[in-house]
């Protein structure tokens, strides 16, 4: 049986260009190697799965390529491409600090930049989560970072630049890589699926990518786990019953009922998503951001504000035109005070029914206020 290798490990970047959504550090790196202005301490900072390491080993990697390409990338067959390919390159070393803490790991760090590259330009460093040091263990790492020797290279990495001391800051060049875009995400999820011959539903790849909330090694583990899920068939369906996701004709669906004051089919469209084993204070923030889209969608100009597919799209724009401006605006108002009520709430299914009942008569309320004799009408109906 052959060993399975995660989309994370099998498609991780070996090159610049094939890093997915972090171009200006990418190019900027890239420009130094080539006009020689490499800094001797680079500090790469963002969240999580967004490719900090993987560029430093990406960088670690070009600086010692004795044959460049013309665009700045490595040529991948030179000895010193083809020694850290298979690991065994002695002038790239990799430390993680959330293990390796203490002022003795520094002490021994220190010993090894004496010595000098060999058969090579420089001798490299990849720190990664180096905000994990002790204050001693950066305290002792502090002179050898003001003065290093003139063939060592240290790239730091970390998901939290705070915690570093202000000292380190200063002696290092700073790379803050942004979270990946979802239409980015979406895509490079597509062109894996078409290596590896995956069936897939671009609506499926984009919750995904939603989901990963701009991180693509989260997107790719999911990724992994649908298709064993669906049997190599990422479908939108597949995509909402494996990561337990609100589908989105529910929020649809609700609302055509909230716009036409339908009090009954509201309860029990809320009523069945609490059966599915839902959480209402998930369904009521998911419907707050439904309703924004829905506001977002009545301007054409921020139409591209909208992180869906196509198909999702298009729902968004036909239903942002059934709702006038003034229902949106109130009921997002009515919605957020819900969610911040609901934890507090001894009835927690009561406060949220009590929202949507309150969204319901919008409509009435709005009529009223327009035309004030409609009160004296319905009395004289009444009577």
């Amino acid at each position: 049986m052959e060993n399975f290798i995660v989309s994370a490990r099998k498609y991780r970047p070996v090159t610049f260009e094939s890093v997915v959504g972090q171009q200006h550090t990418t190019n900027t790196l890239k420009n130094a190697i080539r006009n020689n202005q490499l800094a001797q301490t680079f500090l790469f900072c963002g969240p999580r799965g967004v490719g900090k390491t993987t560029c430093a080993r990406i960088l670690a990697k070009t600086i010692n390529c004795t044959n460049l390409k013309a665009d700045g990338e490595t040529c991948g067959t030179c000895d010193s491409c083809q020694t850290f390919s298979i690991g065994n390159s002695f002038n790239v070393n990799e430390l993680d600090a959330a293990s390796n803490n203490s002022v003795d790991d520094m002490r021994n760090l220190i010993e090894q930049v004496r010595i000098p590259p060999q058969a090579a330009r420089y001798k490299i460093y990849i720190i990664d989560e180096v905000h994990m040091l002790s204050q001693a263990a950066f305290n002792a790492f502090l002179k050898t970072l003001e003065e290093p020797p003139r063939y060592t290279i240290f790239i730091l990495a970390t998901t939290e630049k705070h915690k570093i001391l202000p000292t380190i800051l200063s002696r290092c060049q700073i790379f803050d890589f942004n979270r990946i875009k979802v239409a980015d995400i979406t895509a490079h999820l597509a062109s894996i699926a078409q290596k590896e011959g995956i069936k897939f539903d671009p609506d499926g790849l984009h919750i995904i990518a939603q989901k990963a909330d701009g991180g693509l090694r989260d997107a790719l583990s999911m990724f992994d786990q649908i298709v064993t899920f669906s049997g190599r068939n990422v479908t939108y369906r597949a995509v909402i019953e494996n990561l337990n996701i609100f589908d989105y004709d529910y929020y649809f669906n609700v609302t055509d009922s909230l716009l036409h004051e339908d009090t009954a089919n509201t309860l029990l469209l809320f009523d069945e998503i609490l059966f599915k084993g839902y959480d209402g204070a998930q369904f009521i923030s998911g419907l707050s951001g439904h309703l924004r889209n829905l506001l977002v969608g009545k301007d054409a100009s921020t139409i591209k504000l909208f992180e869906v597919s196509e198909s999702i799209k298009a729902k968004y724009l036909q239903q942002s035109q059934a709702s006038s401006t003034s229902f949106l605006l109130s009921a997002i108002d009515i919605a957020k005070q819900c969610d911040l009520n609901y934890k507090l709430s001894k009835n927690q299914r009561l406060q949220v029914e009590l929202a949507l009942l309150k969204i319901c008569h919008l409509s009435s309320v709005f009529n009223l206020a327009a035309d004030p004799t409609m009160i004296l009408k319905r009395q004289v109906k009444t009577s």
